[in-house]
C-alpha cells in the first residue's frame, strides 16, 4: 500500500459534479502538481479550496479540492477528493492527469480495502459499506448501516472476549498453578460458560435468517404445467407485460425475472417455463431450467387452474415439493370449477385470479405469513446477514459442541482448550482479525472502483 491510487467516485456521465478520490502517502504531492490555487501542501486538514485543474499552462476544470489529512480520513492515509462539474470529458481529463502524475487506478473496492487493512474498520464493517450502496429497501439499509457503525462486531467481540477470558484462566492455571487468587477453573465450572455462549451463537444463528431475507431478499419460483397462467401472475404482480402472455402452451420457453417489494422485503420473482414432457429440445432446455429453479428457490408457487381437473403429473410435484415452502395458487376462479381440491396435499392454499392486482392480495399476505415478514424486527437489526459470516459462526457452534462433549466425557481442561481456541479463530475471521488474502479479493472485487 506504499503507491497513491485513484478513482472517480461518483457514477460517470452528465450531472452537476464528479468527484474523483485520491489515497496514498503522495496524493496531496500529486493533486497540488495540478493545481493552479493555494499551494495544498500548506493548508490545514479537512479544508476545501477554490481553484483550477490544469494541464501545463492549459486550464482542465474549475474545481474544489477537499484536503483530508492522516489518520483522520476513510482510509488512514492522506485523501484528496477533486469536486469536478459533472462531464465524462473533463472528468476523465482530470483522472488522466493524475495518472501521469503518479498515480494509480484504483482497484474495485480498494478505498475500503485499505480502510480495513489500516485498522479503521474491520471485515464486518467493510462488507457492510458494500451492502449499503447496494440496498434496495430502507430494511436492506438500516441492516447494513448496523454493520457499518459497528453494531454487529460489537456483538461477535463481545461473545470472542468470553471465550478469551475462559482460554487465559485455563492457561493461567496450566502454566502458574502456584498462584492461589486465580480462580481454578474445571469441568464444572466451565459448562455454564461455554452453555451460555452457544446460547448467544444459536440466537444470532436464529435471528440472522432474517438477515439473510432482508439482504437477498426471497427467490420465488412461479411453476405449473403450460398455459395455467404463470406469466399473468408474474406481469400482475410486477404491474407490467414483462411475460408473452398467449393461449399457446409453451409460450414461456426460459426464465423470465421481475422484482417487487414486499414488507421490505423483495421478492425475486422466477416465471418458469411450463413442466410437461415435450419433444421440442428448445422448450425441453426450458423445462429442464424449471426444474432447477425450484430446487433453489425459497418459496415455489405452484399454479393450478380453478376449471380443470388436477393431474397426475402436478398431484406428484406437490408431493416432491412437501419439504419445501410450498403455496398452491387456483388460478381463474371466476370460471366453472373442475379442480378436485380434496386431492391437495398442502396447508397453503390460495384462491384468486390474475386479472387485477387487488386480487392477489391473499397471495401476498400468505407470503408475508410464511416467511413472518411482519414479525422482522424494525429496530434490531444485529443480524449477520451473508453466508461466510453464518457458516463460520456455525462452524463456531460446533467447536462448542465439541467441548461441551469432552467435558461430558470427562475430558482434562487443558484439552479443551483446543476446542475453545478453535471457535476464538472462527469467530476472529468473521470481523477479521485473520484473513487470507484471497477471501479480501473476493469480497472486494464486487465493489465499484471509487470505493
Amino acid at each position: 500500500m506504499e503507491d497513491t491510487i485513484c478513482a472517480v467516485s461518483t457514477a460517470m456521465g452528465v450531472g452537476a459534479i464528479s468527484i474523483i478520490r485520491v489515497s496514498g502517502n503522495d496524493s496531496i504531492k500529486i493533486v497540488n502538481k495540478i493545481f493552479n490555487g493555494i499551494d495544498l501542501q500548506t493548508v490545514d486538514t479537512h479544508t476545501i479550496h477554490y481553484g483550477f485543474i490544469v494541464d501545463n499552462n492549459s486550464k482542465i476544470d474549475e474545481v474544489l479540492v477537499t484536503v483530508m489529512k492522516a489518520p483522520r480520513t476513510y482510509t488512514k492515509e492522506d485523501i484528496i477528493e477533486i469536486n469536478c462539474h459533472g462531464g465524462i470529458s473533463s472528468t476523465n481529463k482530470v483522472l488522466e492527469l493524475l495518472l501521469l502524475n503518479g498515480c494509480r487506478l484504483a482497484e474495485p473496492g480498494e478505498f475500503t480495502k485499505r480502510a480495513f487493512l489500516n485498522g479503521r474498520i474491520d471485515l464486518i464493517e467493510a462488507e457492510s459499506v458494500g451492502d449499503l450502496i447496494n440496498s434496495e429497501t430502507d430494511k436492506k439499509r438500516k441492516l447494513s448501516l448496523n454493520g457499518v457503525t459497528g453494531n454487529i462486531s460489537k456483538l461477535i467481540n463481545k461473545i470472542r472476549e468470553t471465550l478469551l477470558s475462559i482460554n487465559a484462566n485455563i492457561e493461567v492455571n496450566i502454566d502458574y498453578p502456584e498462584y492461589e487468587d486465580i480462580e481454578v477453573l474445571t469441568n464444572k465450572e466451565i459448562k455454564p460458560k461455554i452453555l451460555k455462549v452457544k446460547e448467544d451463537l444459536e440466537k444470532l444463528l436464529k435471528e440472522s435468517q432474517n438477515g439473510k431475507i432482508i439482504k437477498n431478499g426471497i427467490d420465488v419460483a412461479i411453476v405449473g404445467k403450460p398455459n395455467v397462467g404463470k406469466s399473468s401472475l408474474l406481469n400482475t404482480l410486477l404491474g407490467n407485460d414483462k411475460a408473452i402472455v398467449t393461449n399457446i402452451a409453451g409460450t414461456t420457453r426460459d426464465i423470465v425475472e421481475g422484482k417487487i417489494i414486499l414488507n421490505g422485503i423483495v421478492l425475486n420473482l422466477i416465471d418458469t417455463a411450463g413442466i410437461r414432457d415435450t419433444e421440442d429440445i428448445i422448450e425441453k432446455i426450458g423445462v429442464d431450467k424449471s426444474k432447477k429453479i425450484i430446487e433453489q428457490a425459497d418459496l415455489v408457487i405452484l399454479v393450478l387452474n380453478y376449471n380443470e381437473k388436477i393431474t397426475k403429473k402436478e398431484l406428484d410435484l406437490i408431493n416432491e415439493l412437501k419439504n419445501k415452502n410450498l403455496i398452491v395458487y387456483i388460478n381463474k376462479t371466476d370460471l366453472e370449477k373442475q379442480i378436485d381440491v380434496d386431492k391437495i396435499d398442502c396447508k397453503n392454499i390460495v384462491y384468486g385470479n390474475t386479472l387485477n392486482v387487488e386480487n392477489l392480495e391473499e397471495l401476498k399476505n400468505k407470503i408475508v405469513e410464511i416467511f413472518n415478514l411482519e414479525q422482522i424486527e424494525t429496530s434490531d437489526f444485529t443480524y449477520l446477514s451473508n453466508s461466510r459470516q453464518i457458516s463460520l459462526v456455525k462452524n463456531a457452534k460446533k467447536s462448542l459442541d465439541n467441548v461441551l462433549l469432552g467435558i461430558e466425557n470427562g475430558i482434562e481442561v487443558d484439552m479443551l482448550s483446543i476446542d475453545i481456541k478453535e471457535c476464538i479463530d472462527y469467530l476472529g475471521e468473521i470481523i477479521g482479525a485473520s484473513y487470507k488474502e484471497e477471501l479480501l479479493d473476493e469480497i472486494f472485487k464486487n465493489f465499484c472502483l471509487g470505493k
